[in-house]
C-alpha cells in the first residue's frame, strides 16, 4: 500500500516534536513522539481500517479516520484509506475543532 503524507501533516509533527524538544526541553520524549508516529503510520498502512470514522461535512473528507498515536493518546493520525492508498492528512490532538480545522482543506 502506497502511504502518502500532506505537508500539513508533516509540519504538524515537527511542530509537536519542537514542543517536546524546545518548550519541555525533553529531547528523549521529543525522539519517543516522532518514534510513535512512525510506528503508528507502518500499522495503519498494514490495518487502514482501525481507525475511527469521522463524519464531517466536507466531502473531499469523506471516509477520514483518525487513530491516536501509541504513548500519546491525545495525539491523533488523522487519514483516508481509499483502494490501495494511505493518505496521511494531519497529526493533532484529538481536542482540537477539526470540524474547522479541516474547512480549508482539498
Amino acid at each position: 500500500m502506497k502511504v502518502f503524507v500532506r505537508t500539513s501533516a508533516r509540519e504538524d509533527v515537527l511542530r509537536q516534536f519542537r514542543y517536546y524538544l524546545l518548550e519541555k526541553a525533553a529531547p528523549a520524549i521529543a525522539q519517543r513522539f516522532l518514534d510513535a508516529v512512525e510506528s503508528k503510520l507502518d500499522r495503519l498502512r498494514r490495518m487502514p481500517d482501525m481507525g475511527t470514522p469521522k463524519k464531517l461535512a466536507h466531502p473531499v473528507l469523506a471516509g477520514l479516520r483518525s487513530a491516536p498515536v501509541p504513548g500519546f493518546a491525545s495525539m491523533r493520525v488523522y487519514y483516508i484509506h481509499l483502494n490501495n492508498e494511505l493518505r496521511i492528512v494531519r497529526v493533532l490532538h484529538g481536542k482540537r475543532d477539526i470540524d474547522s480545522l479541516f474547512e480549508g482543506e482539498s
